[in-house]
């Protein structure tokens, strides 16, 4: 028997980057706030510039037991046998926002209008066969305040390139027009990102400094960004990284009106007789508890969300919780962050250390930045060329068939080459496509005994020929800036467990083929929120931290404005 708590009014599951901002405009509305966290609290301290550790034995992720415990499986097609793969996400206080990379990208216009843009300029035809692809229910116009707002509030640095339709040519001129700047500089360029942003401008491309969830001078009492190289896959000990953990959270304790609780690993949503929301059952030292709440924010990544949804079946839902249309789980898909380009320079590129998001970008061929009339694919590649190199990394670098994989001639051509090769990150539109989907594995368990998701899916045509359309374009800018040799890694294949994973729980009017409403509300369950890239329908070229986190905030904004009913309802 579980032991019933206090009822609050909000009960929030997952303190990451969207459960983690949402606390803070619900406690500072009055509202009594609960966040359940399956992790615990880090600090400054576990986060020490040790490639070996972060890099290479992945702490602090494997330092995520319950995530590790419970790593989705994964096959291309619903006739192939799953394989249990492994989990790029973590579970603390602030989540994957205290080891990401930072980059705090916006969405471009046109991914909220897919649909209707492409019918428009290209014709109903161009949209790939089987893709299920809808119009977001409301456009970049309306998300705008609230991406103004987290840049803002957690501290952005960038360039603008659009500030109500001025543009300037320092920033992006392709991204939606915005109210203001940013509130800090971009991240600073190395000679390398220097000689990057010439070579494309030679190309007649428009290169810009990529914005950042990453302090480029002190803000809000917290430090400057030092370049030290290691906050790629670990945390920042300066603070300067502008996770949860050090921003949202901390201010939504000071209300007095919010409290996290760590190791609550939640197993359930509860419904009442009514079918509506009454509270989460979590796990904690073995324990079970009953959190009564008025509504319950379900804010645990894309897979978990879809997990505890189809975990959560009553005689109202059978099929799961919010799930008696069957749309949970559908309209997945996930970044294709493969298919990198690597090239080898005649000269020492200087990209020692650093951190990914600080860099040179190009969106020239991102989105429908470009006329596809003559292309057999829709959407694009956002290029970027960072600086983010260590020890280890260096001695693996690609031998570009110039040397052996081992032995003396491997060791002289490293000693020579080890700053001499760079490789690319880029960032590519998916669509989710009819099948390809999340459920829950029939086999395989976590150790509490319930079942982990299960991914199905694969890069369907439109995506592989971005790929490849993409890598000629960074072939093409590499050998501008001088390279002599460049790799491309292979297109294609199964989608693996991401940390750009959307879908499943997606949003939309149409209750029949959407989850959630244009406020992220279950369409079934009127006090259930959803929160986080489960609810996208589109990922466009970008990373997607910035636009959850901009929901969040619109989400916790909504109930706020509407507790009157919406504490009614339950």
């Amino acid at each position: 028997m579980a032991t019933r708590l206090k009822d609050t009014d909000v009960v929030i599951i997952g303190l990451g980057a969207a459960g983690g901002v949402a606390a803070l405009p619900l406690s500072q509305a009055g509202l009594e706030v609960i966040g359940l966290e399956a992790g615990g609290a880090m600090t400054r301290r576990d986060f020490a510039p040790d490639e070996l550790r972060n890099n290479y034995r992945n702490w602090p992720m494997l330092s995520s037991h319950k995530t590790n415990q419970e790593a989705p499986t994964f096959r291309a097609t619903a006739s192939a046998n799953a394989v249990q793969g492994i989990h790029p996400m973590m579970n603390a206080i602030g989540g994957t926002s205290l080891h990401y990379w930072a980059q705090h990208w916006r969405l471009n216009p046109w991914d909220f209008k897919v649909v209707s843009e492409t019918k428009r300029r290209y014709g109903a035809s161009r949209i790939p066969k089987g893709s299920t692809v809808e119009d977001w229910p409301f456009g970049y116009e309306e998300i705008e305040p609230y991406y103004d707002k987290i840049e803002y509030e957690l501290g952005v640095s960038g360039q603008a390139g659009n500030v109500n339709g001025t543009i300037d040519p320092k920033g992006n001129p392709f991204e939606g027009p915005r109210k203001r700047g940013y509130p800090m500089p971009p991240l600073r360029w190395t000679a390398f990102h220097d000689r990057m942003a010439d070579a494309a401008k030679g190309l007649g491309w428009h290169p810009f400094p990529g914005p950042a969830a990453i302090n480029s001078r002190s803000f809000q009492n917290r430090s400057g960004c030092m370049y030290h190289g290691f906050c790629a896959t670990g945390g920042c000990h300066v603070d300067a990284k502008a996770s949860t953990a050090v921003t949202t959270i901390p201010r939504a304790q000071a209300t007095g009106h919010f409290k996290a609780v760590t190791g609550a690993t939640v197993t359930a949503i509860n419904v009442d007789a009514q079918g509506l929301a009454s509270g989460v059952t979590y796990v904690s030292h073995g324990e079970e508890f009953f959190q009564p709440a008025k509504v319950v924010l379900l804010a645990s990544f894309t897979y978990e969300n879809s997990r505890l949804l189809l975990l959560s079946k009553s005689a109202a839902f059978p099929k799961g919780l919010s799930n008696n249309h069957g749309q949970v789980g559908r309209h997945y898909f996930s970044h294709h962050q493969g298919a990198p380009v690597t090239a080898l320079f005649p000269f020492n590129v200087g990209a020692w250390y650093g951190l990914p998001a600080q860099g040179v970008a190009v969106d020239n061929w991102a989105d429908d930045n470009f006329d596809h009339s003559g292309l057999d694919f829709i959407g694009g590649a956002n290029l970027w060329a960072m600086s983010d190199r260590r020890p280890i990394g260096a001695a693996s670098m690609n031998t570009f068939g110039l040397a052996p994989g081992w032995g003396s001639q491997w060791k002289a051509f490293i000693k020579e080459n080890a700053d001499r090769s760079h490789s690319s990150y880029i960032q590519k539109t998916t669509l989710p496509y009819e099948d390809n989907f999340l459920d829950l594995d029939p086999v395989v368990k976590d150790p509490m005994g319930l079942p982990v998701i299960r991914i199905t899916g694969e890069f369907k045509d439109n995506e592989r020929k971005i790929a490849e359309f993409s890598q000629t374009k960074m072939e093409e800018w590499y050998r501008a800036a001088g390279a002599t040799a460049v790799v491309r890694a292979p297109a294609g294949g199964p989608m693996t467990a991401s940390t750009h994973a959307y879908g499943g729980t997606r949003m939309g009017d149409n209750k029949e083929t959407c989850v959630v409403d244009r406020w992220g509300m279950s369409h079934e369950v009127p006090n259930l929120g959803v929160l986080g890239g489960s609810v996208m329908g589109t990922s466009g070229a970008r990373n997607p931290t910035h636009t959850v986190q901009a929901l969040a905030w619109r989400t916790a904004d909504h109930i706020v404005k509407n507790w009157k009913s919406l504490a009614k309802t339950s």
